[in-house]
């Protein structure tokens, strides 16, 4: 299931939600152009799990200061399909959050989400080789943020069992409760694997990451003075 939007309005317009799609869809079409180079340009700027433990490059030549990987990698995506669920649920989600934290602490939210979520990931395969890449620990940050602060908004999912497709209204606290508990799911039997796949550990720790952050902010409160009181 996806979403294709919530019925939770926002005040100020999602500036920066909206600079960040453009930046990564921007990234993600220069790797595309990059053709066959597009391999070392992720091996220089994804975030390597054995460069980060042990400090030392995998890929001599290729690699970029070990830490800035931290940071490049969350804007690299592995394919449109990949760039394109991350960017849907950055632009379904991410406006109230930057709409209730402002600009720059969205921003400093939102990179932070990232570091967090690829450390999770280090953490949980400290030894895998293979570049993590993508929006998508940042992007779980928010949706964090979002189950804490606005439970009771609906979110319009498109569900297919099949052949059969349909469009329904869900309680953000399920749609986004379901989606974390397939993310523990799938992610327990890769715990300590090689990191190839999908880094559900990344997808794990941005979203506790925002559920804390969001608890522990003034942003928990917004429950309180909005519509989903």
């Amino acid at each position: 299931m996806f979403p294709i939007k919530d019925d939770n309005p926002t005040v100020r317009p999602p500036v920066l939600t909206v600079a960040l799609i453009v930046i990564n869809v921007v990234v993600y079409l220069y790797e595309f152009a990059l053709g066959a180079g597009v391999e070392r340009f992720v091996l220089k700027y994804g975030a390597v799990p054995y460069e980060l433990t042990h400090i030392t490059e995998t890929t001599p030549g290729l690699a970029s200061p070990i830490l800035l990987t931290l940071f490049t990698s969350m804007f690299l995506h592995g394919g449109w399909l990949h760039v394109g669920s991350n960017m849907l649920f950055l632009w379904v989600f991410g406006n109230n959050i930057e709409d209730k934290l402002g600009h720059v602490r969205f921003l400093i939210f939102y990179v932070f989400s990232g570091v967090v979520a690829v450390l999770t990931f280090v953490v949980t395969s400290p030894n895998a080789q293979i570049p993590l890449v993508g929006a998508s620990g940042a992007v779980s940050g928010i949706l964090g943020a979002y189950v804490m602060a606005f439970p009771r908004a609906r979110v319009l999912t498109v569900i297919w069992v099949f052949f059969f497709i349909r469009l329904i209204w869900l309680p953000a606290v399920y749609f986004l409760g379901f989606w974390f508990i397939l993310q523990v799911l799938y992610g327990l039997p890769t715990l300590g694997g090689s990191g190839s796949g999908v880094a559900y550990f990344a997808h794990i720790g941005g979203f506790v990451f925002g559920m804390l952050y969001c608890r522990l902010s003034r942003l928990w409160r917004v429950r309180r003075e909005g519509h989903y009181a």
